[in-house]
Formats: structure tokens, C-alpha cells, sequence
């Protein structure tokens, strides 16, 4: 009989090769390459919870479940906003100042061997993070809206451009 650990490591293991195994455009996606980064994005991502719990940690208790919300609600944001504009402006291209390439994922640029959407979770999960970084400073101190509002444009223009200089060839 298989155990529920032994399943589990298959799923882990044989999924993204059975997913991600067809050739697309000239090129094979490699299997442990995209479970590697998936995982490495499951990681950054619970780097949230983190700054979550540290935050409810160093404010009122009465305050403490809007600063979690603010934390889930920004990784949304973060998401959206990266999805829709950032990842073509951080990776769209090589022009100098930001990319124009592959809004809202369409035919965007990606690293060989790896998926556009593999890639993309990676990225958008750092994005997240950096923007979920400054709710500690702002922790009682700015209305919901106006922090989403925030987290929006920090995660659809601020940090892509400033990645875009960086990693994404400008």
C-alpha cells in the first residue's frame, strides 16, 4: 500500500514534468527548473505571513487584524498590479527605461527553459514582498483605501521600473 508521503512526493516531483514537458516554441521546459523556482516562489511567499506576524507584533492589539488584513489584501494588490502592468514594464524588453512587452502576460518574454506563469509567480511574489515591507512603518497610521491604492502603484509602476533597471535589461 502507498503512503500518503510517498504520493506526495510523486505529485511533487512528477506533476510539473507531466505539465510542463511539451515543447513550446522551439524549446523544452525543464521540469526540476520550474518545480525549483515554483518552490523558491511558495518560500517568498510566506515571507507575507512573516512580516504579518511581526507587524500585529509591534502594534495595539486592537489593530492587530486590520494590519493582517492589510497584508493578505496587499499580496492581492501586489498580484494584480503586477500581473496587468509590472511584469511587461520589469521584463518587457531592453529598452532603457522600462519594457513594453507582454502586458497582461500576453506573448511576454520569459527565460528559456522556464514558463512565462512559473516565472511570473516568482517575480510577483518578491514584488509583493517589497511592497508589503513598508505596512509596518504605515501601521496605524493610514486608511485601508488609500494603502491599497498604495500597494497598487507601487507594484504596477515603482518597483518593475526600478527592477526593470536592474534584472530586467534597461
Amino acid at each position: 500500500m502507498i503512503g500518503v508521503r510517498k504520493i506526495i512526493i510523486y505529485l511533487v516531483v512528477l506533476l510539473p514534468t507531466l505539465v510542463f514537458s511539451e515543447e513550446s516554441g522551439g524549446s523544452q521546459f525543464n521540469a526540476l527548473n520550474t518545480l525549483w523556482i515554483l518552490l523558491a516562489a511558495f518560500l517568498v511567499f510566506f515571507m507575507q505571513a512573516g512580516f504579518g506576524l511581526v507587524e500585529a507584533g509591534l502594534i495595539r492589539a486592537k489593530n492587530a487584524c486590520n494590519i493582517l488584513m492589510k497584508n493578505l489584501i496587499d499580496f492581492c494588490m501586489a498580484s494584480l498590479g503586477f500581473f496587468f502592468f509590472g511584469y511587461a514594464i520589469m521584463f518587457g524588453g531592453e529598452q532603457p527605461l522600462f519594457g513594453n512587452k507582454g502586458w497582461f502576460l500576453i506573448d511576454a518574454p520569459g527565460p528559456d527553459g522556464l514558463p512565462v506563469p512559473a516565472f511570473w509567480l516568482f517575480q510577483a511574489a518578491f514584488c509583493g514582498a517589497a511592497a508589503t515591507i513598508v505596512a509596518g512603518g504605515m501601521a496605524e497610521r493610514m486608511k485601508f483605501v488609500a494603502y491599497l491604492l498604495y500597494s497598487f502603484v507601487i507594484s504596477a509602476l515603482i518597483y518593475p521600473i526600478v527592477g526593470h533597471w536592474v534584472w530586467g535589461g534597461g
